[in-house]
């Protein structure tokens, strides 16, 4: 086990703050033949310094820290630059605002040797406040019921598998099969359903039942930006397209690929839906509501929902419902 060898993609923008605490993750991991390519996607703060000076503490320590430049061009560019570097046997990818807990590499190595036929090992993460980083609030995974399932491929393209970055090792021989080109679709987000789902589509996966990484909140994340309709809409646009683009690059049948459309199609409706209910935009309810009903998906709660919030009538007749189901 000690001779082979693990990759590590690290993206980075303007992560300045954050970035010698999670090198510092690596550098204090028991399992030690690590590279780290760090790709410094156009930063503007001492992200750069920090990185070059890393560079032969990685090496005092028999470790290998890869910098590499490129003009800002977003997280799915970034993974592409990095992939092209990876001379590791196995292939991990993380953010440098999180961390790495210090057996980390170690115990997922040994999952892999434990359970051969699995092309990927994903283990649990804590999750912790930006402003209090010894207690953390939950465990990551717990809420993925079928966490333990080998078969993980539609589970994650309906949000419903372990997603967070760090938790994840592939093989590279298996990820080569699936990836030959090493190339993702360029999206600034949703690296893990690009990664991932080829995987999930032709092998198992083993998941390891212990927090190995550190997430970490904090209140300027990505998602706690989409505070209006507009973001909330381009985010599931941006989903929905990251997705479909990731499924053009998988062999399916034309059954499969039937399916896959419907649940995609009809689960970013339902979430455009949602964010039409909740910003009040009665236009848009029509519109993704009919949808739902051309694809025989406007189930009960959804009708429930659609007459609830097109008009006063509806409002009323389920407020009176619910006063007499009480």
């Amino acid at each position: 086990m000690n001779r082979e060898l693990v990759s590590i993609i690290v993206p980075c923008y303007n992560v300045a703050e954050t970035l010698e605490r999670y090198l510092q993750s690596v550098l204090d991991q028991t399992y030690h033949n690590l590279e780290v390519i760090a790709v410094d996607d156009g930063s503007t703060d001492k992200t750069a310094d920090i990185l070059k000076h890393y560079i032969s503490v990685f090496a005092e320590t028999k470790m290998t820290l890869k910098y590499i430049y490129q003009n800002n061009a977003g997280l799915g560019a970034a993974i592409n630059t990095g992939l092209k570097c990876v001379t590791g046997d196995y292939l991990c990818w993380s953010d440098p605002d999180d961390f790495y807990i210090p057996d980390s590499m170690q115990k997922r190595l040994a999952a892999f040797h434990d359970h051969p036929d699995c092309a990927v090992i994903s283990s649990d993460a804590y999750v912790f406040r930006a402003d209090d980083l010894h207690n953390p609030v939950k465990r990551e995974a717990q809420r993925f019921e079928h966490r333990y399932e080998p078969n993980q491929f539609e589970l994650l393209l309906k949000e419903e598998s372990h997603f967070c970055a760090g938790c994840h090792m592939v093989r590279m021989a298996d990820f080569d099969k699936v990836n030959p080109d090493r190339e993702i679709y360029p999206a600034r987000r949703g690296q893990n359903w690009q990664l991932l789902l080829p995987l999930y589509y032709r092998f198992s996966r083993y998941f390891l039942d212990e927090p190995l990484y550190a997430y970490i909140v904090y209140g300027n994340s990505m998602s706690a930006g989409d505070s209006t309709q507009e973001k909330e809409l381009q985010r599931w646009a941006e989903h929905e397209k990251i997705i479909r683009q990731t499924l053009k690059r998988i062999p399916l049948t034309q059954e499969e690929s039937e399916k896959y459309d419907r649940l995609i199609t009809v689960r970013y409706a339902t979430k455009r839906l949602y964010t039409a209910i909740d910003y009040r935009d009665k236009e848009m309810i029509k519109q993704q509501y009919h949808i739902l009903q051309e694809y025989h998906a406007d189930t009960d709660e959804i009708r429930a929902l659609y007459k609830r919030n097109i008009s006063i009538g509806g409002k009323v007749l389920y407020k009176l419902k619910d006063i007499i189901g009480r």
